[in-house]
């Protein structure tokens, strides 16, 4: 079997957990919480980070640390996983869908001002499969109409964006505050968990002390609590874990790019297969290799997805509308056409940091099998 995309774990992992077993240091507190927070911090060149267990609890405590409930509108892709989507609701706040851009999947910026409104309150992009949405014009309109910007850089982690100024920025740094995953399949991971990063001191102190139950430990070591908190603690075990992952972030990031360029190589005159394009002002990391199957190709999606199986290679089809989904039927949205047409055309290929070159060729091998 290639499967789709599973951890790489080549490092100093098991030193890192070993210590933390052996000194009892396994639940919220400890070192490894910490050395997180600072070295995700310091690698994405923010002034604050957050660890939290999972990326949904990010994207949650963002919206809460910004004020987003009751009456607010948060626009959104509805091509995305139902993660970035559900902590809208969970705050009171309505969703309202915009479309994507076809050759790039992400939020379609050119469609994001006809879908403001007086109660929008924040825009939240997603950087869908390492590919980034087009930041420089969206936060020009987060600035004309005074909205937040909370970025869903989970599958963005690696990628690069040049601002107009010549500066370079990684997704998640860009807007108000960046949310992250480190699920088992993600560039890093810590099995579960997940980050919150911004550049705003405040901001960043309200989402730790929030995602720590609103804590306050009086004199007498008794505690105390001054606002409604979360239970959105990372525990020791994994933060260890993320150390040891962060370590070799930039040999995963490489291997991602050099595996994607394999498979560009091998793809890219063949008829009905649609490669995703990158932003000129862009230095992607594919988190997973993803393209379209044209009606020209010779066979569906589907047809292929099956082919694959039996062929015992592991697939994904893209993200289906959640739009479409039954607890998002009525929410307010744009033209969602091309939306529609990439999820039941695009699919995801094998995309493990330790893929070897040779199972790519087997992949891009079947793909052309009867065609």
């Amino acid at each position: 079997m290639i499967p789709l995309c599973i951890p790489e774990i080549r490092g100093n992992e098991w030193k890192y957990i070993k210590e933390c077993l052996d000194t009892n240091w396994v639940s919220s507190a400890g070192k490894y919480v910490d050395l997180f927070e600072e070295r995700f911090k310091a690698y994405m060149e923010s002034s604050q980070a957050v660890v939290t267990m999972n990326g949904t609890s990010a994207i949650h405590l963002a919206l809460q640390v910004l004020g987003i409930g009751k009456g607010d509108e948060v626009i959104v892709p509805s091509m995305t996983f139902i993660a970035s989507v559900n902590p809208i609701l969970y705050v009171g706040a309505d969703p309202v869908f915009v479309d994507v851009c076809k050759d790039t999947y992400v939020m379609d910026v050119s469609n994001v001002e006809s879908l403001i409104t007086e109660k929008t309150k924040a825009i939240l992009p997603v950087h869908l499969y390492g590919n980034m949405v087009d930041m420089e014009p969206l936060m020009e309109l987060a600035q004309k109409y005074n909205l937040y910007i909370i970025e869903d850089a989970t599958e963005g982690l690696g990628s690069v964006y040049k601002m107009n100024d010549e500066t370079f920025k990684k997704a998640g740094t860009i807007g108000h505050i960046g949310c992250f995953s480190f699920n088992g399949n993600k560039l890093i991971t810590t099995g579960a968990g997940g980050m919150l990063v911004t550049n705003n001191i405040d901001l960043g102190k309200k989402a730790k002390h929030l995602s720590t139950q609103a804590k306050v430990i009086e004199e007498n070591k008794a505690f105390s609590h001054d606002d409604i908190g979360y239970n959105f603690r990372m525990p020791n075990i994994l933060a260890a874990m993320g150390v040891a992952q962060l370590e070799n972030i930039e040999e995963y990031i490489s291997a991602k790019k050099e595996h994607a360029k394999v498979y560009d190589e091998a793809l890219k005159n063949i008829k009905g297969i649609c490669l995703s394009k990158e932003l000129k002002n862009e230095n992607r990391c594919p988190w997973l290799y993803s393209l379209v199957i044209q009606d020209d190709f010779g066979k569906s999606r589907d047809e292929l997805i099956l082919e694959m199986k039996r062929n015992h290679i592991e697939t994904r089809p893209f993200f289906q509308p959640i739009h479409k989904m039954k607890p998002y039927k009525s929410f307010r949205c744009g033209d969602l056409s091309v939306t529609e047409e990439l999820s039941s055309k695009g699919i995801n290929l094998p995309s493990s940091v330790g893929l070897k070159k040779e199972q790519i060729q087997k992949v891009c091998e079947v793909m052309k099998l009867g065609l």
